[in-house]
């Protein structure tokens, strides 16, 4: 039998470690930069993008923080090094998202070799944090989702360094590839049972990123951040009304009479007829998740 003071202390500690997880590092009123390549700056452009998703993410636990977006496409390290007191130490923000790795390896012969990444690196981490700026590390996502490929195989020195380099530094770490492989693996196993089905898709192109690629990285970067299971739901939660999130489409017959005139209306409302029927399309839909009860 467990003596009583033993059972309080353990309560004491279960207390306090909730109470020390309670304090989410990242906090109301906090500048966040978010510095990378065209994947942030994608994922800055919109709701449905990992950046901003990481905005509605925190604000959904009741953490709302100013967004400093300083993602430009087909940025290196060595590109990101040179503008970081611009477009981040200048705008003094409490934190800062590290995205690079793609475009280093991905531009072949014109990229940065890994000893010169290495260096890049360190430097940005080490000037942001001599600038009182917190860094999160997030390890670069893959170059096409196959991770037998040339560059992938190649992006693994880079984002072992990643890895280390956040142990040194004491920089938090946000693991986006390890995250992005079983992403990847998991949509490959939905599609044997949904082969026509786009939900899983992670990226658009293989390397910038669909909805689920934006929503894999936004969850990635929260838990990097220290947000636990409960949190992470609230975030998925508020994601679920994020807008334009998923495309469908209908295919409908009509007589060529019919064709006439919708053309005939949509003329006399001054609109095509795409339009017409996405207004229509769009009644329709909010009718039936209102009788549905949402």
């Amino acid at each position: 039998m467990k003596h009583p003071l033993a059972i309080a202390s353990l309560a004491a500690l279960f207390s306090a470690a909730s109470l020390l997880h309670a304090e989410i590092p990242v906090k109301t009123g906090d500048k966040v930069a978010f510095l990378g390549d065209s994947i942030t700056e994608g994922g800055q452009g919109s709701p449905g993008g990992y950046v901003q998703m990481i905005g509605s993410g925190l604000a959904a636990n009741g953490v709302k923080i100013e967004i400093i977006g300083a993602g430009i496409s087909g940025h290196k390290s060595n590109d990101m090094l040179k503008r970081l007191d611009t477009d981040v130490l200048s705008k003094k923000p409490q934190w800062m998202t590290l995205s690079c790795g793609v475009n280093d390896v991905w531009h072949g012969a014109n990229g940065v070799p890994l000893e010169d990444y290495k260096k890049n690196i360190t430097e940005i981490v080490d000037k942001a944090q001599a600038a009182g700026v917190k860094v999160v590390i997030l390890t670069s996502t893959m170059i096409g989702e196959n991770q037998a490929d040339e560059n992938n195989q190649k992006l693994v020195s880079y984002n072992e360094f990643l890895r280390k380099l956040a142990g040194e530094k004491k920089c938090l770490l946000a693991d986006l590839n390890a995250a992005m492989q079983a992403a990847v693996t998991a949509a490959a196993e939905a599609a044997k049972t949904q082969p026509k089905s786009n939900i899983n898709k992670i990226t658009s192109d293989g390397v910038h990123m669909a909805f689920a690629g934006n929503q894999m990285m936004a969850v990635g970067v929260l838990k990097g951040m220290g947000l636990n299971a409960a949190e992470l739901a609230k975030a998925n939660n508020a994601w679920l009304d994020i807008p334009n999130t998923l495309t469908v489409s209908s295919t409908m017959g009509l007589t060529l009479r019919q064709a006439k005139q919708l053309d005939k209306l949509a003329a006399q409302k001054k609109v095509s007829v795409d339009s017409l029927i996405d207004e229509q399309f769009g009644k329709v839909m909010e009718s039936l998740l209102k009788s549905a009860g949402r």
